[in-house]
């Protein structure tokens, strides 16, 4: 259907409700609404239409509020703990600074229930001045509203949302597969840790299978939205419409995980006691690069490069590295500073008062671009070693997650 289909046929807008569930109660918390047009059986979705930059914006922010219109119109039908989610352009939005948006929903909605309303917009898609849309967005919360940034991933400018200070980060789930989940977990491991920084929630949006929505869970997702839990329709659920699947679905994933990570421990845990009694028999110093050398050799199956380091991180040896199956040395690694790494310093704490190895979580190795572990452990009172581990050994152990 196009502009002219859809702007000849406003009489047809019915407002949509798709649930929002949490993590937590396993019970509907919200709706988000938008905007579908029914012509001879079919059920259109407007959000391609605010969207598309090619028609007019008198058009387009017409449509959001008629779409506003059609779906608070039913707001009292929602039980009062629901949130509502509404979406909206940002730049549409920002054509008065959403004061038209937020006088019709003043229109619905008592100044006692604002609370209830969370305002969506896609930061990446909005062409202005981020700062005043910041100042537009905060001039809303004053009353109460809250505020989600959708579509956060790739396209993200983190420090854009950051400003924006949203209290939910929805995070799409339609291109994960099986094949990409790896590359994913860098990204949203650092959408995880903005969440945590700013105080915000994640809700991952579009789920519909249940692989993505172990995936959401098992990345911190406290809310779900998608398919696979509901459809936008013109009713309402009963609140509690998935609640026992829910909790089944919770039990597997928290089964699984715990398996998962019992075996991962025990994996960790052999792992740094071989590594302790090989360090041990072998008793390096920075004084002794040939004793390193020989600890090498021993260590070949596990690491891709060991060295020394002093308690304030400078590198006191070359680094011993594996390269095309040989052990070289690298002297230019030597006066190195580590200490800017994070939590270097508070490794050397640890290890200097429990007086054991420790194993790093995972990263990614800054010169080689390997997926790694360090296992490090004090080997006298002013000396520190450090070994890399081998993406390969961490793969074939299954402690490479």
């Amino acid at each position: 259907m196009d502009a002219i289909e859809v702007l000849t046929n406003l009489d047809q807008i019915h407002g949509y409700y798709q649930p929002i569930f949490s993590a937590d109660a396993h019970t509907v918390i919200a709706y988000e609404i938008s905007g579908h047009l029914q012509i001879e059986g079919q059920q259109i979705n407007l959000k391609d239409f605010v969207n598309n930059e090619d028609i007019p914006e008198e058009y387009r922010i017409d449509m959001e509020h008629k779409i506003l219109h059609a779906a608070l119109a039913q707001i009292d039908e929602i039980a009062s703990d629901i949130d509502i989610y509404i979406p909206s352009n940002p730049n549409l939005l920002m054509q008065d600074f959403g004061e038209s948006h937020f006088n019709i929903i003043q229109q619905y909605i008592g100044e006692e229930d604002l609370h209830r309303i969370v305002f969506v917009v896609s930061e990446h898609r909005f062409l202005g001045d981020i700062n005043k849309l910041h100042h537009a967005l905060r001039y809303f919360t004053t009353f109460g509203l809250k505020i989600a940034v959708q579509e956060v991933g790739a396209e993200s400018h983190l420090e854009h949302i950051a400003l924006l200070a949203p209290h939910i980060l929805k995070v799409n789930t339609r291109d994960l597969n099986y094949d990409s989940w790896s590359a994913q977990s860098d990204m949203i491991s650092a959408i995880g840790s903005l969440a945590y920084k700013i105080g915000a929630n994640l809700l991952f949006e579009d789920i519909e299978t249940v692989y993505q929505l172990q995936f959401a869970w098992k990345n911190g997702g406290r809310y779900y939205q998608g398919p696979y839990l509901a459809n936008p329709a013109i009713n309402l659920v009963d609140k509690d419409v998935l609640k026992e699947r829910f909790k089944k679905e919770c039990q597997q994933f928290i089964t699984s995980e715990k398996k998962m990570l019992e075996a991962q421990f025990l994996q960790l845990k052999k792992l740094r006691e071989e590594l302790e009694a090989i360090v041990h028999r072998v008793k390096p110093t920075s004084d002794n690069a040939s004793h390193l050398e020989y600890l090498a050799e021993l260590l070949d199956n596990y690491s891709f490069r060991l060295y020394i380091c002093n308690e304030d991180g400078f590198q006191l040896t070359p680094n011993v590295m594996r390269i095309d199956g040989n052990w070289e040395l690298q002297p230019r690694a030597i006066n190195k500073n580590w200490s800017w790494r994070p939590y270097f310093l508070q490794t050397i704490i640890k290890m200097r008062n429990d007086q054991s190895g420790e194993i790093s979580e995972l990263y990614r190795d800054i010169e080689t671009g390997e997926i790694t572990r360090t296992f490090s452990i004090a080997i006298n009172e002013h000396e520190y070693l450090f070994v890399d581990l081998s993406y390969d050994y961490l793969y074939e152990h299954s402690i490479f997650r």
